[in-house]
């Protein structure tokens, strides 16, 4: 070969690496980014819609991070956040200090429902509790402080007496624990151990033999037990599950909320017309969360009825 062909060789090829780089850099430039926060109760269902969209839409990035409802809240008054992952409806003085901050309206978009479980831990006996004993055990006048009240026996050497696991008050599912079990007036006894996030609760319960705690049935691991809930005594308790959920029957669901600062643009409604269309909702059933609807072979569907 001659210099002259080598010459010929190496400006060629350096000429069509940087086409590539070129149009490379040109479709990064074009990626779109959707910042997505909020609820840790949402989080690891978030991220599977994250994921499962970029199979669908590789130009389009999801970045997904929890913090609790409050945080998502926050960034979304704050107008720095696309969308806000939501275990509890956003209140009055949320809503208000949105539109002064950021003179938009948010739009509530209802994408999924959970189940909210109480969790024993598995060598626990207890089988079932009504609201009004969870209200005896978690509230600030509560009288049941020992699991021996509830004429339970723990394995031996566990205390009798009742841990109580909890969230921390910027957690959605913290806010919707105390308005469904407690009342509106209602609030928690002294004592509780506060936990960051769902997965924390079950973790902390499947180590401790005398613990209570409630988290999404998302989250159960083969270390725990899920106990059924009845609405009163006398009533029959039900466990929390998809069709329990969808006929109303047990007692502590809600459903759970993203939101926009007005209406989304183009990049963000499209992401959310996906996640309520058969193929995103079927990401919530795997990840262990109720949908809106229940997608029959015909196309027919069976809807959620609150």
């Amino acid at each position: 070969m001659t210099r002259f062909s080598l010459v010929i060789i190496t400006v060629f090829t350096s000429v069509w690496l940087s086409c590539g780089e070129v149009e490379h850099d040109t479709i990064s430039h074009h990626k779109v980014v959707i910042q997505n926060t909020g609820s840790d109760t949402m989080v690891n269902l978030a991220q599977a819609w994250a994921e499962a969209y970029a199979e669908i839409e590789p130009t389009v990035s999801v970045e997904v991070s929890g913090g609790g409802s409050g945080t998502g809240i926050a960034a979304l008054i704050n107008g720095t956040v696309d969308i806000a992952n939501c275990s509890r409806k956003i209140e009055p003085d949320e809503l208000e200090k949105a539109r002064q901050n950021t003179g938009k309206e948010p739009i509530e978009f209802i994408v999924a429902y959970d189940a909210l479980a109480i969790y024993v831990h598995k060598d626990n006996p207890l089988e079932e509790l009504t609201i009004g004993q969870l209200a005896d055990i978690y509230g600030e006048h509560g009288k049941i402080t020992r699991w021996s009240q509830l004429s339970v026996t723990l394995p031996k050497g566990a205390h009798d007496k009742i841990i109580l696991v909890s969230r921390q008050s910027n957690s959605g599912t913290y806010h919707y624990f105390r308005e469904a079990v407690l009342g509106h007036t209602g609030d928690f006894r002294l004592g509780t151990l506060d936990l960051h996030g769902s997965k924390d609760v079950v973790e902390l319960i499947s180590r401790t033999p005398g613990a209570i705690g409630y988290s999404g049935m998302g989250y159960v691991t083969p270390n725990v037990k899920i106990l059924k809930i009845a609405r009163q005594l006398g009533d029959t308790a039900y466990a929390p599950s998809i069709e329990n959920t969808m006929s109303r029957r047990y007692p502590i669901a809600r459903p759970l909320f993203m939101y926009t600062l007005g209406t989304p643009n183009e990049a963000v409604k499209k992401y959310l017309d996906w996640i309520l269309s058969p193929q995103g909702q079927q990401v919530v059933i795997d990840n262990g969360f109720v949908p809106l609807k229940i997608y029959s072979k015909d196309d027919s569907t069976k809807s959620i009825n609150h």
